[in-house]
C-alpha cells in the first residue's frame, strides 16, 4: 500500500460479510495501482449519513461516496486511473 494520504476509504461494520467481499476488491485495486486507503468503522464515522447505515459498505474515493453494497473493481479501478491522479 502506498504511503501517501489514502484515496479510498471503505466504511463498514463488524460482522458485515459484504464488508469482506469488497474490502478484498480494494486491496486487490489499490495494490494493483499503487493507491492507498483506509477501512472505517460506521461505529467510528463522526454523524455518518443515516441512510449509510442501510448501504453498508461503502467506498468513497477522495472522500465521495463511490460505490455502496458491492465494489465494482471495474468502476473502482477507472475512478482511480480517470483522473490522472494515479500514485508512483
Amino acid at each position: 500500500m502506498s504511503t501517501d494520504e489514502p484515496r479510498v476509504t471503505l466504511i463498514t461494520k463488524p460482522g458485515c460479510h459484504l464488508c469482506t467481499l469488497a474490502r478484498e476488491v480494494v486491496v486487490r485495486v489499490t495494490d494493483e495501482l499503487g493507491v492507498g486507503w483506509q477501512e472505517q468503522s460506521i461505529l467510528d464515522v463522526e454523524n455518518p449519513d443515516p441512510m449509510w447505515w442501510e448501504q453498508l459498505p461503502i467506498t468513497l474515493v477522495d472522500g465521495r461516496p463511490h460505490d455502496y453494497w458491492r465494489v465494482s473493481e471495474g468502476r473502482l479501478r477507472t475512478a482511480l486511473t480517470a483522473s490522472g491522479l494515479r500514485s508512483a
